[in-house]
């Protein structure tokens, strides 16, 4: 979840200038992608549903003990909001590492950054997003091979899914955070999450869960892939205008192409980069496009 910046901000005196919040949010997606790739590694050890039930379950305590939200004096129509946020959350995470389990992580991402890419077209509704619609399209044409033969099909649905989910968790975001204080809905929402993936992990993976190397991997995953990142970006907006933001955080499917190269050894053709440049591509010139309206493109990391 990550505030909207508003008003102008001071110049602190001893900073960084705009080369500080930049290099965190940039620290930050590395953290996330990192955090899929080392995923990717526990997957054979828990299956995919119980590494989303171990990241999900440790972000929550540690939101938790650090948040310390409140849950008296809110309204049903808080406690609504949260609680869709949370589902959002659960399943995107879900969806996402049911792709990971089948495609590569760069692809799978780049797949995924449609449900956010799609939100801000639709939002913006001016003629240009064609030209960022027909980019994003031609991309995944190349990622696919003309047809998604190289590529799981079920793996490319669960991307897809996650995408999907990715768009409403960004909505339900928004509206937490107008919700509620600070990272409060954002602790009690991961807490839902949590609470709804536990028990499909403890079906899948069972006692594997409990085995000390994976859950010193699993708690590597939730600190990587939400705890360090949510931080990071925190910090970073305070500085950062959002579509700069928003701009960086376009640059996912590149961090994740490098993290499985580097990780996992998932190396990439050349229409495969140049599928991932194009995405990049579009999310960014959608992203300006909202900007120059004065709106902020919605897209976010995933969670």
């Amino acid at each position: 979840m990550h505030p909207a910046p508003g008003g102008p901000r001071p110049r602190r005196r001893g900073s960084l200038g705009s080369a500080g919040p930049v290099g965190l949010v940039l620290a930050g997606g590395v953290s996330v992608q990192f955090g899929g790739a080392l995923a990717v590694t526990l997957i054979p050890r828990a299956g995919a549903l119980g590494v989303v039930t171990l990241r999900l379950f440790v972000a929550a305590v540690v939101l938790l003990l650090v948040c310390r939200p409140r849950l008296h004096g809110h309204s049903r129509v808080d406690w609504g909001t949260v609680v869709v946020f949370g589902v959002s959350l659960a399943a995107m995470n879900g969806f996402f590492y049911q792709a990971l389990e089948r495609i590569p992580l760069g692809a799978a991402v780049t797949l995924e950054v449609l449900g956010p890419l799609s939100l801000s077209v639709l939002a913006s509704r001016r003629a240009v997003n064609l030209v960022w619609a027909g980019l994003a399209l031609t991309g995944v044409f190349l990622l696919s091979g003309g047809g998604f033969g190289n590529l799981d099909l079920a793996g490319v649905a669960f991307a897809l899914a996650a995408g999907a989910m990715w768009a409403l968790y960004i909505v339900f975001s928004a509206r937490t955070g107008r919700r509620f204080p600070q990272a409060d809905g954002l602790a009690l929402a991961m807490a839902v999450a949590a609470v709804l993936c536990v028990p499909l992990g403890i079906v899948e993976s069972g006692t594997k869960l409990l085995v000390p190397a994976t859950l010193g991997l699993g708690a590597g995953v939730a600190i990587l892939s939400s705890v360090l990142p949510y931080t990071l970006e925190l910090l970073a907006l305070r500085r950062l205008p959002a579509a700069t933001f928003a701009v960086l955080m376009s640059l996912e499917p590149a961090l994740a192409a490098a993290a499985g190269f580097l990780v996992l050894g998932q190396a990439l053709t050349a229409p495969q980069a140049v599928a991932i440049t194009l995405v990049i591509a579009a999310s960014i010139g959608a992203v300006l496009t909202q900007a120059g309206r004065g709106r902020t493109a919605p897209v976010e990391p995933e969670a």
